[in-house]
């Protein structure tokens, strides 16, 4: 019917590249693994297809399933997956999200996971495995013999899902199982017990309120041994095949990442083994930590980045008043305004990459700079995330209010990410209790941040309130994301000024560090080259 005729539609953002993007690219190169460009461009160029968006879309309309137990009555405690979720698991395993930096640990490898696990932004929900499966590897070293038994199996790059003997297994996934009911975030409040046996593993019973990947095959948990909170490794089929006593109780029914399965279980005599020193725990899981929180600023970065991407499309190919949208001033205002921000945390992100890839060589300076800028980076990138995909919605208008635009699932996703691994007071408290108990993680901050000094004015005033800042201890927590706040900003901005064009440094200077800015985006002020950000941060449009 003519009434039918579909005009001014914007076509779908498909046959592209998730990787071009200019910040991610250099970010790559400056932190030394520009050795990996050309498989980073491979899995960018997988991730823009149509079917590998459209599995993400499946997978995360497919909600788990839990069978707690089979028709006759016995248990089984598994959960059902749809087979999009699988195949995105295994492209994952196989480009190496997963465990590759660690099977090859040339320089530059954990910097090439992270743009490739950036890239990768197809669904939320199934990286979380991913993640974690990357992260237990440096926690698992704390045993020798475990990690010679389990790391080339969790390193693999195959993907088996299978639930058996993990001796007859290709490849192993894991999962973490820390917070209790009565705790949250405060591990060690945890009941959880681990009674120690005679055959060296110990009897855990206790119940775990967040269990994410439920059916992966082993977990870092914590429990109270009889030396204090320790860290033990539970696998969910033991040697010869019997199921370990991990009792599924529900799945948690979550605002978004529902592609992944997030549990209650019950510890009901399951077998762990010990993994560092009793009494410990915290301090061994601290590495799987501090990989699982980076890990949180890339997915924070990289979904930033697919909501610009997908509101200057939009306005690129959408019409109003007679014009592109694209074209009016108000609306390069708010798309501008949005890609300085997705800049500045993917610029960030790589950096924290590079510090983590040389921490982990065992560049100390590297290590305390990771210490505590990440913990900053981690609060604010992860505190914009939703406001930056809320506004990117917006730009869509009705259309991005529709699932079919799949704006609603990348705006449920954003929260999580300021959750997980510590919420925003968590990560807060954390930085400053680097400040005050490790003060050589401030002076690798500072001798970081000091190297962009005398570039811009306005970035060398911000450095000077946030010293004062740091001079009075006086209500100091009540003050902490401020403090930590303006830590991040100053870091970001260190970072763009001495990297990043003239036009993103200036308008982050002008806005994030001089306050000349409103309290939504789309407030930059007059004067900004808006054509070179946009040009830069929007090629694919």
């Amino acid at each position: 019917m003519a009434t039918h005729d579909v005009l001014n539609q914007v076509p779908p953002l498909v046959g592209h590249d998730t990787s071009d993007h200019a910040a991610l690219r250099e970010g790559l190169v400056r932190e030394g693994a520009g050795w990996a460009l050309p498989e980073l461009e491979e899995l960018g160029r997988l991730a823009g297809t149509e079917h590998a968006q459209q599995l993400g879309r499946v997978a995360e309309r497919s909600r788990p399933v839990l069978h707690t137990h089979d028709r006759y009555g016995n248990r089984t405690d598994d959960v059902e997956y749809d087979a999009a979720y699988h195949q995105l698991m295994t492209t994952a395993v196989a480009h190496g999200l997963h465990g590759a930096a660690w099977a090859d640990p040339r320089p530059g490898a954990h910097v090439a996971r992270a743009a490739k696990f950036a890239a990768w932004n197809v669904d939320a929900g199934h990286t979380c495995p991913i993640s974690m499966t990357y992260a237990v590897v440096p926690a698992l070293r704390a045993n020798a013999a475990l990690s010679a038994q389990l790391e080339p199996l969790l390193t693999n790059r195959e993907y088996d899902p299978g639930l058996r003997d993990p001796a007859t297994k290709r490849g192993l996934v894991a999962g973490m199982s820390m917070t209790e009911k009565q705790g949250g975030s405060d591990v060690r409040a945890n009941t959880t017990t681990a009674t120690p046996q005679a055959d060296g593993s110990h009897s855990l019973v206790g119940h775990k309120w967040f269990t994410s990947a439920p059916v992966s095959d082993v977990f870092l948990t914590l429990a109270q041994a009889p030396g204090g909170l320790s860290c033990f490794l539970v696998p969910r089929v033991l040697a010869g095949g019997a199921r370990n006593a991990v009792r599924l109780v529900r799945l948690k029914d979550k605002l978004g990442n529902r592609s992944n399965a997030s549990a209650e279980i019950e510890y009901d005599g399951a077998v762990g083994w010990l993994v560092g020193e009793e009494g410990r725990g915290v301090r061994t899981i601290v590495e799987m930590v501090n990989m699982t929180r980076l890990d949180c600023v890339i997915g924070a970065s990289s979904g930033m980045r697919t909501a610009v991407l997908q509101a200057t499309h939009h306005a690129r190919h959408r019409s109003a008043f007679g014009a592109k949208l694209v074209d009016a001033p108000l609306m390069r205002n708010v798309l501008a305004d949005l890609a300085v921000e997705s800049e500045a945390a993917t610029t960030a992100m790589m950096r924290l990459a590079g510090a983590n890839d040389r921490a982990i060589g065992g560049d100390e300076g590297e290590a305390a700079l990771r210490r505590i800028a990440l913990a900053v980076t981690k609060y604010h990138v992860c505190k914009q995330a939703p406001a930056v995909a809320g506004e990117a919605l917006e730009c869509l208008g009705g259309n991005g209010y529709i699932e079919d635009s799949d704006m609603p699932r990348l705006y449920r996703e954003m929260p999580l990410l300021s959750i997980w691994e510590g919420s925003g007071n968590v990560a807060a408290l954390d930085a400053l209790r680097a400040v005050a108990r490790e003060p050589h993680t401030l002076d690798a901050y500072l001798g970081e941040v000091e190297r962009a000094e005398g570039a811009d004015a306005r970035f060398d005033a911000a450095l000077d309130r946030l010293k004062k800042e740091l001079t009075s201890v006086d209500d100091l927590e009540h003050r902490a994301r401020r403090v930590v706040e303006q830590l991040a900003l100053v870091f970001q901005g260190s970072l763009l000024v001495r990297h990043a064009p003239a036009a993103v440094a200036d308008a982050f200077c002008a806005t994030r560090l001089d306050r000349d800015w409103g309290r939504a985006y789309g407030t930059l002020p007059t004067g900004l080259d808006l054509d070179a950000i946009l040009e830069r941060t929007a090629a694919l449009g």
